[in-house]
């Protein structure tokens, strides 16, 4: 038994200022948006939440370079590091607002499945099978597909999922889990905006990646949505806005906001690096520069960036 709420990051700047998706069946959203609603308010209907010490382990499915490999894992590096302002950490430090304090995300293993076990054509199934894989105590399981893999509903609706599973056939263990894709060559006018020049809306020019990867750099902005989406609403009964099988969460419901100012088809005011000319709005390990989404403020009821 799995439960899985599809995620879409609409990154198209046919999105609104602030948006909400329109179903199209029980567990996807469309890649269709309306006004939402002033205010915006995320309920929290008493299920539990990620908090404490989680482990976040990986399965990279498909061939992705080592320094591909190095913008993702750097990412998740910064979140509980120490690091000046306007950081990854500081970012990530939103979601103590949410019941329950800090959730401090831990590297755990690493599986690479070079060689295409399943496929290049995934379903959502086959993703739930194989973040069965390895431990799912006080755990995340993150799925990455490479640029050639296709998965069901990528693209067509949605960047990215995260839902909860089952770890055995007993059901004893529920681990909730994520899937990134990386859109480079399949649609990076819908999954990597603002680096790539939109499909729908105002044709504004691209932004230069802070990591000079498009597609990584698109899933960079999904990784960070789905990893708030997941601690704050990990098993389809902690913060979220609308029916529980297509929700607005914590980052999801702030769509297309990465700086002030945001509005269709534009990002908001942002910081950029004077030698690149890339666009970012925090700062990571080893130097990373990371463009990250708005994150809905429980104290404010209002979508907070860093910058």
């Amino acid at each position: 038994m799995a439960s899985n709420h599809h995620f879409l990051l609409l990154l198209s700047s046919f999105f609104l200022f602030s948006s909400i998706f329109i179903p199209s069946t029980a567990t996807t959203r469309k890649l269709t948006a309306l006004v939402q609603q002033q205010p915006l308010v995320l309920q929290y209907h008493n299920g539990p939440l990620l908090k404490g010490n989680i482990t976040v382990n990986l399965l990279w499915y498909g061939k992705f370079t080592p320094p591909q490999r190095a913008i993702l894992v750097d990412f998740l590096l910064s979140l509980n590091r120490q690091i000046r302002a306007p950081s990854v950490p500081s970012w990530w430090k939103m979601t103590e607002k949410y019941k329950g304090g800090l959730t401090n995300l831990i590297l755990g293993k690493q599986i690479f499945d070079e060689n295409f076990s399943l496929g290049k054509s995934l379903t959502i199934p086959q993703i739930i099978r194989l973040s069965r894989r390895g431990d799912h105590t006080r755990s995340i399981t993150i799925v990455f597909t490479a640029k050639d893999v296709t998965v069901d509903g990528f693209c067509m609706s949605e960047c990215g999922t995260h839902g909860s599973a089952r770890a055995d056939p007993s059901g004893k263990t529920k681990f909730a889990y994520i899937w990134v894709g990386n859109s480079e060559t399949q649609c990076p006018g819908q999954c990597a905006w603002p680096f790539h020049q939109p499909i729908y809306g105002p044709q504004t020019p691209p932004l230069v990646p802070p990591n000079g990867d498009v597609g990584v750099d698109g899933m960079i902005i999904n990784l960070a949505t789905l990893l708030a989406d997941t601690v704050t609403n990990p098993f389809d009964n902690g913060y979220f806005q609308g029916p529980s099988n297509a929700p607005l969460e914590a980052v999801s419901a702030c769509t297309g906001i990465y700086g002030t100012g945001a509005y269709s088809g534009y990002p908001g005011n942002l910081l950029v690096d004077k030698t690149t000319g890339a666009s970012y709005n925090a700062l990571g390990v080893h130097g990373r520069k990371y463009l990250l989404p708005a994150m809905w403020d429980p104290t404010t009821s209002a979508c907070s960036t860093l910058v």
